[in-house]
């Protein structure tokens, strides 16, 4: 059979999979990096290592579809976005990569959207005005290192630093991943004055954008070390959100894909870029003529995972001998679906990571309210999950704000294994959630806007169409009306708490961060 290899760059791990014509994957594959964290608040990755992650990943499925008798036809990638990492002339990296999760620009990013009309730039490329973003970064190194912000020939983030492994082609960005940098304007299509001229960045310091379907060519030696033919196209690809779309079959209108991770996001399909008169909801490219918009939560599995290193001392079932931390997690949330939908009246802020959408506020702090005496562990941990789910139905609200109705959810993530966060986001959301067949729906996606570039199929829904998807879990009425009734009370509470947060953090020995090391165990 010929088939596309889809290479998808994460932030913990690179995947690997191979898919046919028809959607099928048949092959796999996974390499595992660690995530620094060598201050509060950063979060970096070894530039190196994700170069070389790229290239074994890329080895390892090419070997499993020659043993399989099938033959490689195209590479595609996919990147995580919001990284920034310093580049010599050739590509090389000069530095650590920077990941979405790190929050060193909360000052820079707070002052940007002082001094300018945050929502007019937000309009202008797509991205919320926060730490997250490239634009605070690069204006981080520029008030903390100017001269090396100046003197650096080549600034990129993860598709670039990859493409300069697997490419034979000059400095290159897909339009995904530049619709996520804050820096580029989505509607004139080129690098946003403003945005430079905040960064201090020059135009030939960042990389040619070019559309998601762009057909290179594999390096020399990276189609060497995979087994390939030297001639074979690279898909440059897009981002990993977009393609999580694409490859959990959410691209018709209507439908929304959710992704449930240590980290979530909620989104959907538009033909156009749109700007979002309420600044809370991001708008990326999926290719020229398909956006995604949406919202990201930082918050997710971590929560759980969380939970069980706080509460789960003396957990009262017995561990098994060789438990991982996912089994432990797995037992908390059967017992926490022992509790009552709305917990007793327990509200959860989940916000250990800090926050991102729909308020893209840095500084948000986690908090329950409501604590009682009867409140147990099963209270706790079920109000986290609800408290995650709330943050996507805020995200889904700003849909229907924002025109755009939805009918219909595909979920996928780790967490999605779970019964009781699917059942709980199928209530917040009050919409029927499905869960994608396969975990590896970013690097399918990969494969399937390959499969489109490369003319085998001739539209991408009828690329979504191949996506296999469980039985949708249709919402409790009962429990959909407590979630909506309680919703405000989430943002009102969270809003309402930010002051006294801020003053708490004063009173902290050093700066407390947006993000922790619990984040190492997820992506973006």
């Amino acid at each position: 059979m010929d088939v596309v290899i889809g290479i998808d760059t994460g932030t913990t791990a690179t995947k690997g999979v191979a898919a046919g014509p028809d959607g099928d994957l048949r092959a796999t594959a996974s390499v595992h990096y660690p995530l620094s964290v060598p201050a509060p608040g950063r979060a970096e990755l070894d530039p190196d290592r994700l170069r070389s992650a790229a290239v074994e990943a890329l080895a390892d499925v090419a070997k499993q579809c020659r043993e399989r008798g099938d033959r490689v036809i195209a590479v595609g990638l996919s990147s995580f976005l919001h990284a920034v990492v310093p580049m010599d002339r050739d590509g090389r990296p000069r530095g650590p990569l920077v990941t979405w999760a790190d929050a060193r620009a909360g000052r820079q990013s707070r002052a940007i959207a002082a001094a300018t009309d945050a929502k007019r730039l937000q309009e202008r490329t797509g991205t919320p005005v926060h730490p997250m973003a490239p634009l605070s970064k690069l204006a981080w190194w520029r008030e903390n290192d100017a001269d090396l912000l100046r003197e650096t020939p080549r600034w990129g983030g993860v598709k670039e630093l990859v493409l300069g492994a697997l490419a034979d082609a000059p400095f290159r960005l897909d339009l995904s991943v530049a619709s996520g940098t804050g820096m580029y304007d989505i509607h004139a299509r080129r690098w946003d004055d403003e945005a430079l001229e905040i960064t201090g960045v020059r135009r030939e310091q960042l990389a040619e954008v070019v559309p998601t379907t762009q057909r290179l060519r594999l390096h020399p030696d990276a189609a060497s070390a995979a087994g390939l033919p030297p001639d074979t196209p690279l898909i440059i690809g897009a981002a990993d959100g977009p393609l999580a779309n694409l490859g959990v079959g959410a691209t018709p209108a209507g439908v929304a894909a959710v992704s449930l991770g240590t980290s979530g996001a909620l989104r959907t399909v538009v033909d156009a870029p749109v700007a979002d008169q309420s600044g809370r909801l991001f708008c990326y490219a999926l290719t020229e003529d398909r956006w995604v918009i949406g919202g990201a939560v930082n918050n997710a599995g971590s929560v759980v995972r969380w939970a069980g290193q706080s509460f789960a001392g003396g957990f009262a079932r017995p561990a098994a001998e060789g438990e991982d931390a996912d089994e432990r997690d797995a037992a908390l949330l059967e017992e926490a679906a022992g509790a009552p939908a709305g917990s007793d009246g327990l509200l959860c802020l989940p916000y250990l990571l800090g926050e991102r959408a729909p308020w893209w506020r840095s500084g948000l702090r986690g908090a329950y309210l409501g604590l009682r005496r009867e409140h147990g562990r099963p209270h706790l941990v079920r109000a986290a999950v609800e408290g995650v789910c709330q943050q996507l139905a805020l995200v889904r609200d700003s849909f229907t704000t924002a025109g755009r109705e939805v009918t219909e959810v595909r979920a996928t993530g780790g967490a999605a294994a779970s019964a009781l966060w699917v059942r709980t986001l199928a209530s917040a959301l009050d919409l029927p959630v499905a869960v994608a067949d396969t975990p590896e729906g970013t690097a399918l996606g990969a494969c399937l806007l390959s499969l489109h570039a490369l003319g085998e199929l001739p539209d991408l829904d009828t690329a979504a169409a191949l996506v296999a998807i469980d039985e949708p879990v249709r919402p409790d009425p009962q429990q959909a009306r407590m979630y909506r009734r309680l919703r405000p009370l989430v943002e009102r509470s969270a809003l309402a708490v930010s002051d006294v947060v801020a003053e708490l953090d004063e009173l902290a020995p050093e700066p407390l961060p947006d993000t922790e090391e619990a984040v190492t165990h997820g992506s973006h």
